[in-house]
């Protein structure tokens, strides 16, 4: 018996032009069940389980994910849409670098330069004006400060204490480059590099101890269990069931469901 390849439904259809006008993969003609599973899936179905999520928010989120595992062609394709939406090209910038400290440049560095190439294309002056906060002096000082105010002011001197002596520069280095440097640039606010760096860690899958930790960071700066739960189930298609329900694990235990009394 022969099927005939599933078209995606209206909603997937009219989320697929909006995002990539004019664009039609090639994959449609190679691999049309594919495609059709896929697009009704990503730019359908997903799309109407995170209807409170904003569609920049989504999209930023899965630039995070393709970027922290180094998928040049699945970021090229998402930023084209993102940028289409809204998306500047300082925060698509600032995603990238973002991913740095979590993914480490070897991932990165063609993901950064399929950035730049789809800027370019776009007439995007580059550089882009520098997002930077901080100075060699400073970078320490307020990079510890940032990194309080989002791990916990307790548990940030704990990492320090507790770390043996010929560990203590590892610390040093995650409070002044990983936040100094990071964190505290302009162009995208705390709470959505939360967000960017939970769905980086997600895809990346292996970094449990850090999931947890930035779920629990998430909820200090004001990101709550529905909104974790929105980003992680938009990464769903890109990054697969595996480290999407491993994420979704630490989300349940750090930030339980609250109990029908307690809804009540």
């Amino acid at each position: 018996m022969t099927v005939t390849a599933r078209e995606p439904d209206d909603d997937a259809i009219a989320a697929h032009g909006r995002l990539f006008p004019g664009g039609l993969s090639t994959l449609a003609a190679t691999d049309p069940e594919l495609v059709g599973y896929f697009d009704g899936f990503a730019f359908g179905e997903v799309p109407r389980h995170t209807a409170g999520l904003p569609e920049r928010t989504r999209l930023m989120a899965q630039l995070a994910a393709t970027a922290a595992v180094g998928a040049v062609a699945g970021h090229r394709a998402l930023l084209g849409a993102a940028l289409t939406l809204g998306v500047t090209p300082v925060e698509a910038k600032e995603i990238v670098y973002q991913a740095v400290p979590y993914a480490g440049m070897a991932r990165v560095l063609d993901v950064l330069h399929a950035t730049n190439d789809v800027l370019a294309e776009r007439g995007v002056d580059l550089p882009l004006p520098g997002q930077s906060t901080t100075t060699p002096a400073t970078r320490a000082a307020d990079g510890l400060a940032v990194q309080r105010r989002i791990v916990g002011e307790e548990r940030v001197a704990a990492m320090h204490a507790d770390a043996p002596a010929d560990l203590r520069h590892i610390q040093e280095l995650l409070s002044a480059n990983c936040f100094g440097d990071h964190y505290t640039r302009t162009g995208i606010d705390v709470p959505t590099r939360e967000l960017l760096t939970l769905a980086m860690l997600a895809a990346l899958g292996g970094a449990d101890a850090q999931v947890r930790g930035h779920v629990a960071a998430n909820l200090r700066v004001g990101n709550d269990r529905s909104t974790l739960i929105a980003v992680l189930t938009a990464l769903l298609p890109f990054i697969g069931y595996p480290r999407t329900l491993n994420a979704l694990a630490a989300v349940d235990d750090i930030a339980p469901a609250p109990s029908a009394g307690e809804e009540a």
